[in-house]
Order: C-alpha cells, then structure tokens, then sequence
C-alpha cells in the first residue's frame, strides 16, 4: 500500500523537517498551476520520471521554467541510452501516484526497493525554499532545500544534485 500524505507527513515530522501545506484545485501541468505559483512563495518545479532502454529508472526535479534536453539527458544523468517517459502504470507501481502528482516526496514509496535514481537539477537547489506536491495536486508542501535532500537520503536513495537543465549548464559557465 502506497504512503499516504498522512504517512508522509508523518515522516517529515519523524526527521524533523519543517514543512507548510496549501491544499488549492487539481493541477496536471505546469501551465495549470501558473495562478498557484503567485500564490505560495519560493520555487516551483517540475518532475520527470524517465526510463532508459535498459529498463533504469530516474526521477529528474528542476524548477518548473527549466528547459531540458530530453535527447542528451541521458549523457547527464548516467542513463544507458535515450530515456522516455515512464508509463502510468509504472509510476503507479513504484511510486504509488498518477500522473500529474509525481515528486520527489514519492521517493517514500520507494525505500525498500529504490528502483528510481532521484536526479535534482543544480539550478533548482539553488532556490529556497522549493515547493512539490505532497503525493497529489490537489496541494502544494513547501520545504527548505536543503531538507529535500535530508529527506532524500532519509529515504535511501543518493543524493544527486546535478546540471541537467539550460539554466544550470548557464549558471556553471558563469563560473
């Protein structure tokens, strides 16, 4: 049986980790919660659960403006040749939500297994605080990032902050 939002606030509480919840209308995309994003401060994201050919798994987080190369991210990401979405079923099965309410917060589901390699875009992590659905989109959690990562790692899954996005790519050649 898959975690419920009870059960995962219940283990944010359990690490200690501070969150705040808005509960707002049913959001599918990231252009459906363009209103949502006015009113809760902090970033707002998007998340990509890929499958690669050999049959891996990963969950890629960046912030919801982010441009991403589906066609090289496979080269960034460790993933053994082009990647393309996962199916419903599949996010159903190893992540106990549908389509539309993926998020790292549904790593809780996949403790045991940890069949998912949880990617975070390093533009992303640079904001804080960072804003996901707490396992449905009828709401949005906001946690300080640098508890996603305790909670990622709580999670057992390792943590993998990495440039994937154009903005991240940009921000490390300003360097």
């Amino acid at each position: 049986m898959p975690a419920t939002r009870s059960d995962l606030f219940a283990f944010l509480d359990s690490l200690g980790i501070e969150t705040t919840t808005q509960d707002h209308r049913a959001v599918f995309t990231v252009a459906e919660s363009e209103g949502i994003h006015d009113a809760i401060p902090g970033g707002h994201t998007k998340n990509l659960f890929l499958k690669d050919k050999k049959g891996n798994l990963f969950l890629v987080v960046a912030l919801h403006d982010a441009e991403i190369d589906l066609k090289s991210i496979h080269q960034k990401i460790g993933a053994q040749g082009r990647v393309s979405f996962g199916k419903a079923d599949l996010l159903m099965e190893v992540f106990g939500v549908e389509p539309g309410s993926v998020t790292p917060f549904a790593l809780i589901n996949d403790r045991a297994a940890r069949r998912v390699t949880p990617v975070l875009d390093a533009a992303m992590m640079a904001v804080d605080p960072l804003n996901y659905h707490p396992l449905q989109n009828t709401a949005t959690t906001t946690i300080s990032a640098d508890d996603l990562k305790r909670f990622v790692e709580a999670c057992g899954h390792e943590l993998r902050v990495l440039p994937v996005s154009a903005q991240s790519m940009d921000a490390a050649g300003d360097v």
